[in-house]
């Protein structure tokens, strides 16, 4: 089961360093490669052509003729048709490429990227296997190996992180109205950053003009959604073999047939992260732009590398795009029982929502992202984006056996020479990432698609040790609690920090959300009431105190608590109400001790605990102002209920 790419906050220099780490002090790829390396010893992995000890003597330009001309060759489209004519040194001498090849998921399209500067000498490597991408990786790429498990080491440049501050959307006719647009400056606040049409041009047009000065860029043309009525197909155009072999994991990939019947794409990305954006260009704020214009249908990424931009921001058009035709998109984790019966999973980073979803006896769905139509819920991707800092085979073996040939590495420190990756080793980053396909993961049902959820947890680490470890919540408070998001960091997870700190994160990825949260908490309780599914709050945080005083639930009080929703016989158990928070809470659990049910319970100070539980929901009181005046409906009465079903004091 795969870790998730949770919800991240901006730091001050405007760059979001997943994990709270400072951002990379390397200045140069020679300074991060040595990062990456632990041993100083001469490299295995030959750093160039004529370190081959089978090749014949002959000249350089001999050979890089032959180089390219075996590139051509290989990559025949699935068309029949040759690739471009490979030019050398004067363009009027043409080289004849040789016979085609039938091949499976690759192909050269003979098309330049479109732009009225073309160049048209940019070969196209079109949808290339694995094994092409990682010969181009290996050869080209500076600071690209094969580990010992096989899987492909790479490093993402100065930026390990997403940057959220340097994120903007295109202000058109329809925008303007449609998405909820504000400022990011904290995790309250729309992630929508606006910028005008000539501006977007302006970047597109730098990208474009970049790619097109390469010898050559990698094209993927694949698909977003499982659920083929509604799926989405994407082409991204990327300058890294590193990005192009990311996206065939992260991405669902098509049969040969479906991609030489592919046509126009629905939408396109342009990454040219290695070349930076002009800071002199209006709405600009450094050297980093990754834009979004949705009546174009297009993405323009400059100046970083990070691999998660392209993912997450393809998650933006989808939660974009599918409310608009009554699909509920969802940052979320979903597995199903042998018996049929769906969960969702939503949390924060460090809530447990990886262990909780990874369960042998179910079937993963996916791990990320969802869509819940009227067919049921299916997966958005075709892979999996695991965090893999500090990754051991006896916490998580699903993911330690993912890790082979195919993965893409982020970022990890290895053994110059045996290639053993220090999953502990954080020289170069926190946020260590895997990126392979779903189905690398035993468990996974393909197509990833299940029928509509029994199911809806919503986990919360609550270091103040005032929530109780499970609540059933009823419809109006499933949709308060999902529109806050809520966990809380503890001392130790980021620096500065020495007491528990609420978070909040409108829907559990406000990163990611282009519409208003109550927006898709109306979806939510549509789909809920339809389809009834039942609502809880488990909380994987403190119990019998703060951090600092009291301890976290054992985790296999989690896990039987878990059980006790899947089987429904949580269903059936006897409740009560809590105070304030208005929670309603079982007597009793299977396995579970009956006395750290009501948290005040295994408080010894019960008026500290009670100072606590008011102080928690002022919190969350003032997270939820920014939500208050925005209406749903005509008359406003959803936004009323969702209202009641907060704490009161």
């Amino acid at each position: 089961m795969a870790a998730y790419e949770e919800e991240v906050f901006p730091v001050g220099d405007g760059m979001c360093h997943e994990g709270g780490v400072a951002p990379v002090k390397a200045r140069t790829i020679h300074e991060l490669h040595s990062l990456q390396k632990k041993k100083k010893s001469a490299p295995t992995t030959p750093t160039s052509a004529s370190a081959g000890p089978f090749l014949p003597t002959i000249s350089e330009d001999e050979l890089h003729w032959l180089q390219l001309q075996s590139i051509s060759t290989s990559l025949a489209s699935l068309t029949g048709e040759l690739g471009p004519k490979l030019v050398k040194g004067d363009p009027a001498r043409k080289v004849e490429s040789a016979a085609p090849q039938q091949q499976y998921h690759q192909y050269m399209s003979p098309t330049a990227i479109p732009t009225d500067t073309s160049l048209k000498l940019t070969h196209v490597l079109h949808n290339l296997s694995p094994a092409e991408l990682y010969e181009q990786a290996i050869k080209y790429e500076k600071g690209s190996f094969v580990t010992s498990s096989g899987a492909l080491a790479t490093l993402s440049g100065a930026k390990t992180g997403r940057s959220p501050k340097d994120k903007r959307v295109v202000n058109d006719e329809a925008t303007t109205q449609e998405l909820w647009w504000g400022k990011y400056v904290s995790s309250r606040g729309s992630p929508n950053i606006e910028m005008d049409e000539h501006t977007f041009t302006l970047n597109r047009e730098r990208a474009v003009d970049y790619l097109n000065s390469l010898d050559k860029v990698f094209v993927n043309d694949q698909f977003l959604n499982w659920d083929p009525e509604h799926r989405i197909k994407v082409r991204i155009i990327s300058a890294r073999a590193y990005h192009s072999l990311f996206m065939h994991n992260m991405c669902i990939r098509p049969t040969p047939e479906e991609l030489a019947n592919f046509g126009e794409p629905d939408f396109t990305i342009y990454n040219a992260g290695q070349f930076p954006c002009n800071r002199y260009t209006h709405y600009m704020t450094s050297s980093t732009s990754i834009d979004l214009n949705l009546a174009r249908r297009e993405m323009v990424i400059l100046g970083t590398q990070y691999a998660g931009e392209m993912k997450k921001g393809l998650f933006g058009v989808m939660h974009y795009l599918m409310p608009k035709k009554g699909i509920l998109s969802l940052h979320s984790g979903c597995n199903m029982g042998k018996d049929g019966d769906v969960a969702l999973f939503f949390g924060l980073s460090g809530t447990g929502k990886t262990t909780l979803s990874t369960d042998q006896n179910r079937y993963l769905i996916g791990d990320d992202e969802h869509c819940w139509s009227d067919n049921g819920i299916s997966n958005i991707e075709g892979g999996c984006y695991a965090k893999c800092i500090d990754l051991a085979k006896e916490k998580e073996p699903d993911i330690w056996n993912a890790i082979k040939f195919g993965t893409v590495l982020e970022n990890v420190v290895f053994d110059e020479h045996t290639r053993e990756v220090d999953f502990s080793d954080r020289s170069v980053t926190e946020n260590t990432r895997a990126a392979y396909p779903i189905e690398y993961i035993p468990n996974a049902k393909i197509p990833c698609v299940a029928t509509h959820p029994k199911n809806i947890i919503l986990l919360a680490c609550d270091a103040f040790g005032v929530l109780p470890p499970v609540s059933k919540l009823n419809l109006a408070q499933t949709m308060y609690h999902f529109i806050c998001g809520y966990t809380a960091l503890v001392a130790g997870t980021e620096d500065g920090i020495k007491e528990p700190q609420a978070t909040f994160s409108a829907c559990f990825g406000a990163a990611f959300i282009m519409l208003h949260p109550t927006r898709y908490a109306a979806l939510l309780a549509e789909k809920m009431s339809k389809h009834g599914a039942t609502g809880w709050l488990v909380n994987t945080g403190w119990s019998g105190g703060s951090y600092g005083v009291g301890s976290r639930i054992k985790l296999n009080y989690t896990r039987k608590i878990i059980d006790a929703i899947h089987s429904g016989s949580l269903l059936n158990a006897e409740y009560k109400k809590t105070e304030v928070f208005g929670l309603e809470i079982p007597t009793q659990v299977d396995g579970v001790p009956s006395e750290i049910l009501n948290p005040i319970n295994t408080w010894e100070d019960k008026e500290a605990y009670k100072q606590t539980l008011l102080k928690l929901a002022g919190l969350f009181k003032n997270n939820f102002e920014v939500f208050a005046d925005f209406k749903i409906g005509e008359d406003g009465s959803l936004t009323e209920q969702i209202l009641a079903a907060g704490p009161t004091f």
